[in-house]
């Protein structure tokens, strides 16, 4: 064997150093792009919050009324039972979850005049702290 055909490979130890290199820098950014999610996530929550508040009032304006907590934001897409002046559908699309996979929360007054919606975040369940806190107008 000449010089040449010896030095071909890389060293064990030089694939050491590179994959150390690799994990610091993985380990730096890491908690970064994961910062970023959870933040557009959120965003995403408010977003898609707003877009429902929108046609809630749309709603609201042809039939005088939020809907029913039984109905809940299906009756956005859906016309339900005995909604005489129904104009909708209020959304392009139906109604999504919320970006971690939850449903929206909502609930009206038992006379249609108020209603609350939210996303509980990230845990699904009501309260919590950074990701898990509640997300409402």
């Amino acid at each position: 064997m000449d010089q040449d055909e010896k030095e071909a490979g890389f060293t064990l130890v030089e694939l050491l150093v590179v994959l150390v290199i690799l994990a610091l820098l993985a380990a730096l950014v890491g908690p970064k792009v994961i910062g970023y999610m959870s933040s557009s996530r959120v965003k995403t929550a408010h977003v898609q919050i707003a877009s429902y508040q929108t046609a809630l009032e749309l709603y609201h304006l042809d039939l005088g009324r939020y809907p029913q907590t039984s109905d809940g934001l299906g009756a956005l897409a859906k016309a339900p039972a005995g909604a005489t002046g129904w104009a909708g559908p209020y959304l392009d699309k139906a109604v999504a979850n919320d970006p971690w996979g939850h449903p929206y929360d909502y609930s009206a007054s038992a006379d249609g005049s108020s209603y609350q919606l939210r996303s509980f975040g990230a845990d699904g369940r009501e309260g919590g702290e950074g990701d898990n806190a509640d997300i409402s107008p």
